[in-house]
């Protein structure tokens, strides 16, 4: 049976395991890198100066290009208020939105809000997640391990606070460690092992204190990690196995699903 075009375009634009979803997938990438390059270039001011003509037309460029994708997207998703919402309709709506929104700002007086308009374009890179399968896999395993990430968080925020205040008592305001805010970000500074130099401690103590600090803190950069490559590895084993809705795009439904578990539509 012969696909209509909504089918057809369906398979293109939001299916990548066709060539003509892999070449779509490929240029809108090397369309989103170039859009993202010009508004850069545009950002400093001798090329702007000499070349602002230029930009100006290949940013609009790009503008109507991803709107008609955006367009598209929407006329053939089933569901397409539900894409909308979504986390990469919503993407691909602040795509296009700043450069129709910098047209509504006009006079002088309001340039700083038009910059700002113009750095939001730079987010178009966000859109490359979407065509990338290793970039979808890390999304769903740092979303899979958030509360983990979350209690770890919390706990790292405890040790600074105790460690900073212990500091702010050992070394004192003549050794730089002012307050016990001041002292909380030497011991994020220490435990992250950045290390800036701006406050050093001075005494015996206050040293003991660092070293102790600076080694639990390549200790702490492993739990992180080793929580994402638990879940990295259990998306990887779930990869072959999953259906995608073609009414709201959704993923990771069992393999014997028959109905979305967002929409309700049925697979």
């Amino acid at each position: 049976m012969k696909k209509g075009w909504r089918e057809e375009l369906y398979t293109i634009i939001f299916g990548s395991d066709t060539p003509a979803g892999k070449w779509f997938d490929v240029m809108l990438i090397i369309c989103i890198i170039c859009s993202v390059i010009a508004v850069m270039l545009d950002s400093m001011a001798e090329v702007n100066k000499a070349y602002g003509g230029y930009l100006y037309i290949v940013e609009w460029f790009f503008t109507i290009l991803f709107t008609v994708e955006y367009i598209l997207r929407l006329l053939i998703i089933g569901k397409p208020a539900h894409y909308a919402r979504s986390f990469f309709g919503i993407i691909d709506l602040l795509a296009v939105l700043p450069t129709y929104a910098s047209l509504l700002v006009p006079g002088s007086q309001y340039l700083i809000a038009i910059r700002i308009l113009r750095i939001l374009r730079v987010f178009r890179v966000l859109k490359l997640v979407e065509y990338s399968d290793e970039a979808r896999m890390l999304m769903k395993a740092l979303a899979a391990s958030k509360k983990k990430i979350i209690v770890f968080v919390f706990a790292v925020l405890t040790l600074v606070v105790i460690f900073g205040s212990l500091m702010y008592l050992i070394e004192g305001e003549e050794n730089g460690f002012t307050s016990i805010p001041k002292s909380v970000y030497w011991a994020i500074v220490t435990l992250t092992t950045v290390g800036y130099g701006d406050i050093s401690p001075k005494t015996n103590p206050g040293q003991i204190l660092a070293a102790v600090i600076m080694i639990m803190g390549y200790g702490i950069i492993a739990v992180p990690t080793g929580i994402v490559t638990v879940e990295l590895a259990h998306v990887r084993r779930k990869r072959k196995q999953h259906l995608v809705c073609t009414q709201c795009s959704s993923e990771d439904h069992s393999p014997d699903a028959k109905y979305c578990k967002d929409c309700g539509a049925k697979l």
